[in-house]
């Protein structure tokens, strides 16, 4: 993969993963679209069950050039079930064409806009850890 162009890459890695089939049922994922620092941030939140009020803030991996809400979708699901916890996956903007601090920025957005609003996203803002891979 080193080799290749990043959109090309992006390609191969999600035709990698999908290639594992689908992950595990968990109650709810729903799809949503917060501010972020340079418009529209995608984030994807995986309620493993009603009762779930700890969260995790989760941060695909991929060098922050590869990777995507679809690459970790498997990831995401097994996380949310063996902990209990509400996961919300980051889709931050990916280098080179947007060069850094733009994913960390993103990445920051993300984490205050869940202590934000922890109400509505139905977590206790006192139980949010933020992880990833890569």
């Amino acid at each position: 993969m080193w080799e290749m162009t990043p959109p090309a890459a992006r390609a191969a890695y999600r035709t990698m993963n999908g290639m594992m089939g689908s992950g595990e049922a968990v109650e709810s994922v729903e799809n949503r679209v917060i501010p972020g620092p340079d418009g529209d941030l995608p984030i994807r939140i995986y309620r493993p069950s009603a009762e779930a009020r700890g969260a995790f803030v989760y941060y695909h991996g991929g060098g922050f050039v590869i990777g995507d809400l679809e690459t970790h979708d498997r990831e995401n699901r097994r996380i949310a079930n063996r902990s209990g916890a509400v996961v919300i996956s980051v889709d931050y903007r990916l280098a080179p064409e947007h060069p850094f601090p733009a994913a960390t920025d993103d990445a920051w957005a993300a984490l205050s806009w869940v202590i934000a609003n922890a109400d509505d996203l139905g977590i206790d803002p006192e139980r949010v850890a933020v992880g990833g891979d890569s």
